[in-house]
């Protein structure tokens, strides 16, 4: 294909993108049900459940304007020729490829995320404050925003270099490289997540001798599950929201429990979490996972490569002259279709694994304990107990609760 019929194609898929999803989520908030399900009526209360639809609703509304536009502004870039102007003006201050690339996306970073503060900004202190979430203080926003920064600029600054210097020593087969390296990476990690990562946000501290612990160690010892990293995070300073997750592997395994997830439920509701926790390990869903996402680098890597190859397609954004960041950004747009139905099948094994999780906890502790432990969390987090069945297949990666509590009472 020529340039021009490049350009029609991403300026389709952009626009195809926005209305596709703005038309779902319009879809899935219009779902909600007036009557609160008989399995509920004993934990939601209707109060709270209206409260629930109007707390969805103005996360919408805020969520469709930012979306819009963000949208708005691709457009205008594209049509424009605005990313091919943004490459020259930096082509002219810096002759060094890394230079180049490295300028280019940090400039589209800040802007995007200038559009993206003030909808931030509102969301956390207005509608998250409004019902009761949000903990989080403008200093620990700002932090917040720094550590990203610096984040981004080092973990995006490594990759970037990276496939730059395999771009140009290997015309042919350079994806290879790529793939193993983003391989590589992506386990170490989910390997040090908890050790590194989560540390520069939050603070871990393990979880004190107390009854709890005893019965998390004894439920450990029980399943054959050689657990010593329990952590509890301060996930109190930014939300009211509960939580908790599980990384690592081999002896670097560890879970964490959100500190608002121990303040508002029992200790057998806590061991049930764990347990479902347990669960994915025990059923190989994390190694299964980590295979799966492997292989997904790999087609990206490899789709990238050919990308990269199309000279018009730098040109359909404005370039003089085949450039990799112009051919990265434009594959980040034309790669999307492919991306989702990817995201589909994973969530599709994702769902599967969770119903599995649930099963082995009631199998191996308490399926009634996991039961309230999964209301209370669905009526504390003012969650949506009738997504809409479509939008579920596309973007759920947990079933929905009134599926799994059905599961469980089986």
């Amino acid at each position: 294909m020529n340039s021009e019929n490049w350009l029609y194609l991403i300026i389709s898929l952009v626009a195809f993108n926005y209305i596709f999803s703005t038309v779902l989520n319009f879809i899935n908030n219009k779902y909600w049900k007036d009557e609160i399900p008989p399995i509920m009526q004993d934990y939601y209360k209707k109060d709270n459940y209206i409260k629930a639809k109007k707390y969805a609703k103005e996360k919408g509304q805020i969520n469709l304007i930012s979306s819009t536009l963000s949208t708005l502004i691709t457009l205008l870039f594209l049509i424009l020729k605005g990313y091919g102007y943004l490459n020259l003006l930096i082509s002219n201050y810096y002759e060094i490829p890394f230079l180049q690339s490295s300028m280019f996306f940090l400039s589209l970073f800040v802007l995007s995320d200038l559009i993206s503060i003030p909808f931030s900004c509102y969301n956390n202190f207005v509608i998250e404050e409004k019902y009761g979430f949000n903990k989080m203080t403008v200093k620990t926003f700002i932090f917040d925003k720094i550590k990203s920064y610096l984040l981004t600029i080092i973990l995006g600054g490594a990759l970037l270099y990276g496939a730059l210097i395999l771009v140009n020593i290997l015309e042919n087969g350079f994806w290879l490289f790529l793939w193993l390296s983003l391989s590589i990476l992506m386990l170490l990690i989910n390997m040090f997540y908890a050790d590194i990562i989560v540390p520069i946000f939050n603070k871990l501290k393990p979880l004190e001798s107390g009854s709890l612990r005893e019965k998390i160690e004894q439920y450990s010892q029980k399943v054959g599950y050689s657990l010593k990293n329990i952590y509890v995070i301060d996930g109190s300073k930014r939300s009211s929201k509960a939580n908790a997750f599980f990384s690592g592997l081999g002896p670097r395994k560890t879970i964490a429990l959100y500190d608002t997830l121990i303040a508002n439920h029992t200790e057998e509701e806590l061991v049930a979490v764990l347990a479902h926790e347990v669960g994915h390990y025990k059923k190989k869903h994390i190694v299964t996972s980590l295979i799966l996402t492997i292989l997904q680098l790999g087609l990206m890597s490899y789709l990238l490569e050919i990308c990269l190859k199309q000279n018009e397609i730098s040109e359909a954004l404005g370039g003089n002259e085949p450039v990799f960041h112009l051919g990265l950004l434009a594959f980040t747009i034309l790669y999307s279709p492919i991306g989702t139905i990817l995201s589909v099948l994973m969530n599709i094994n994702s769902r599967k694994n969770e119903f599995e999780a649930d099963n082995y906890a009631k199998e191996t502790y308490s399926g009634d304990s996991l039961s309230l432990a999964l209301k209370k969390l669905s009526v504390d987090n003012l969650s949506n107990l009738y997504p809409h069945p479509f939008y579920t297949f596309l973007h759920y990666s947990h079933p929905p609760l009134l599926h799994r509590l059905e599961a469980l009472s089986e």
